[in-house]
């Protein structure tokens, strides 16, 4: 039986992140505070292929800032492929702390179809 989740993402979970920047090629996230355009932000720092400043993610409260300027300082289709990773990383990591195998295929229209095969071995 198929279920089909739609996920409202928040970045909590420092492993996922790593994961999906390793899963991006992108450099390893780093804890720190950095200046915005017109703001300071402190948490994860995630730098995107082209965007002049980093995404800060807040794994407290789960929420991201950043400044793209309207995509003029980073195409938002970056970040969009970020948190698609994340999200992908994370629902692996959780279902196979729960024992289950996960299997993922990207889809033509850049989705990702996620299996979790429940009490199989990953």
């Amino acid at each position: 039986m198929s279920h089909i989740v739609e996920i409202k993402t928040e970045i909590r979970d420092e492993q996922a992140v790593r994961a999906a920047c390793t899963r991006l090629q992108l450099t390893a996230p780093e804890q720190k505070t950095v200046r915005l355009f017109n703001a300071t932000a402190r948490g994860l720092c995630i730098q995107l292929p082209g965007w002049q400043y980093p995404v800060v993610a807040n794994l407290q409260t789960g929420q991201v800032q950043y400044d793209n300027y309207g995509g003029h300082w980073g195409e938002q289709k970056h970040l969009n492929s970020f948190l698609q990773g994340y999200a992908v990383e994370k629902a692996k990591i959780e279902a196979r702390k729960k024992g289950h195998s996960v299997t993922e295929t990207s889809l033509q229209d850049g989705s990702i179809r996620v299996t979790v095969r429940v009490g199989g071995a990953a």
